[in-house]
């Protein structure tokens, strides 16, 4: 027997929690087969076996927690199996495997309970279609107490039943009047609501997000950028560019390397507070935050400043793709020595964004629109202006500083012929 233990996710994660069995008890599983997902702070993880076997435990059901080094599967490395195997006898194998513990668990006099816990995997087996998602230890759960997970209202959005949704169905049956009772707690103002528990990364991000506001002396400062010098030199070079290196010419690439020259002028932005010192970084890791159906994350581009422009477009290109599929690993998104954050792509016209701890500084970008703006004492014209902001730990930035960084960005913004030349 192979004992599948949850393994080092990273050097400040502990714990994860199950988010989807992708094998069940009685399947094959081939070596460096994924079998478990689990949901960790920052994104999702794959166990895989390390030998070839059949699966014949999982020791959580899905939404419990586990830590590093718990035992979380137990895979029988002595069977034998495979993928055609699988697919041809796995409905009789599973039913083989289900009903054996209600053979020794029950008793003769209860004859007559003993034919519902075998009614519901049958009804489960009858089509993939039909199949009821629910986790292993949910399946074992629910045969225990004789009830058909067919008859069971998932909570869970993707419709998988798990053992409060048992637990929950049962008290119902049994004492229908408790429903009658709980149901003024569900209307305390008169009108109904909802809740759902939060995701552990909702969770992490909301502690974060207040540990930052409640450790650091946080403070936002403004300026706003006139684009236009920037949008015709985009306007004349985007096609070039993206035949020449095969991406798109965006506004990211000039802001990191506008960044990246702010952080050389004024260092103290690019560090971090560690007890009583000032670590001060001699690397430029940007974090870029991006917004995904489960939250904020922050992928790191990796020494931007031995990046050229392409080389800038295509690493937030390839990181934001990897977040939207829940592809990026714990190493993407650990580290960074500053961020930016770009509201306007959902049209944000002003806000104050809030340190990514332990960081002491993160560039808010704003949507862009035309306004009108003095020329010279005579002359208004209307230009493509950004606000932007810079959030700042006002322990070892004076607002001097700040506001400096963020003239030297809309400079050099405003200049972006001196941006390409610097490379």
């Amino acid at each position: 027997m192979l004992e599948v233990k949850v393994p080092e996710l990273a050097e400040s994660v502990t714990e994860g929690t199950v988010a989807e069995w992708l094998k069940q008890p009685g399947d094959y599983v081939e070596k460096g087969e994924d079998i478990v997902e689990l949901e960790t702070d920052k994104v999702n993880v794959e166990i895989s076996a390390d030998e070839a076997g059949v699966l014949k435990e999982a020791k959580a059901d899905e939404g419990d927690t586990v830590k590093v080094g718990d035992v979380i599967a137990v895979i029988d490395t002595n069977a034998e199996g495979g993928a055609s195997e699988e697919s041809k006898d796995s409905s009789s194998s599973e039913e083989k495997k289900e009903s054996k513990p209600e053979e020794k668990k029950e008793t003769p006099k209860e004859d007559t309970q003993k034919e519902k816990p075998g009614e519901a995997p049958a009804a489960e087996e009858k089509s993939s279609s039909d199949r009821v998602v629910a986790s292993p230890a949910a399946r074992r759960y629910a045969r225990e107490k004789g009830i058909d997970l067919h008859d069971i209202d998932a909570r869970d959005p993707l419709g998988r039943v798990r053992k409060e949704d048992i637990d929950e169905h049962q008290s119902k049956q049994q004492a229908p009047k408790k429903e009658a009772k709980e149901e003024p707690k569900q209307e305390t103002s008169g009108k109904p609501v909802k809740r759902e528990k939060m995701s552990r990364r909702r969770q992490t991000i909301a502690k974060r997000l207040v540990e930052a506001q409640q450790t650091a002396a946080m403070l936002t400062t403004f300026n706003e950028v006139d684009m236009t010098n920037l949008m015709e030199l985009r306007k004349r070079h985007k096609d070039s560019f993206q035949d020449k290196n095969g991406v798109k010419l965006g506004f990211m690439s000039f802001f990191t390397k506008a960044v990246i020259g702010a952080l050389k002028k004024y260092p103290y932005v690019n560090a971090e507070i560690d007890g009583d010192e000032v670590v001060l970084k001699q690397f430029y890791d940007i974090g870029m935050a991006v917004s995904t159906d489960d939250g904020l994350v922050v992928p790191v581009v990796r020494d931007a400043d031995r990046l050229d422009f392409a080389g800038i477009e295509r690493e937030i290109g390839d990181l934001a793709q990897k977040a939207q599929n829940k592809k990026l690993k714990l190493d993407e998104l650990q580290g960074g020595s500053f961020t930016i954050t770009n509201g306007g792509i959902f049209g944000s016209l002003w806000s104050t964004p809030i340190l990514n701890a332990p960081q002491v500084g993160i560039l808010g970008m704003h949507t862009v629109q035309n306004r009108p703006v003095a020329i010279d004492k005579d002359r208004f014209e209307n230009r493509p202006m950004m606000y932007i902001a810079l959030s700042y730990d006002h322990r070892i930035i004076d607002g001097k500083d700040a506001v400096g960084f963020l003239v030297t960005i809309k400079e050099l913004i405003e200049d972006p012929e001196q941006l390409l030349l610097q490379g």
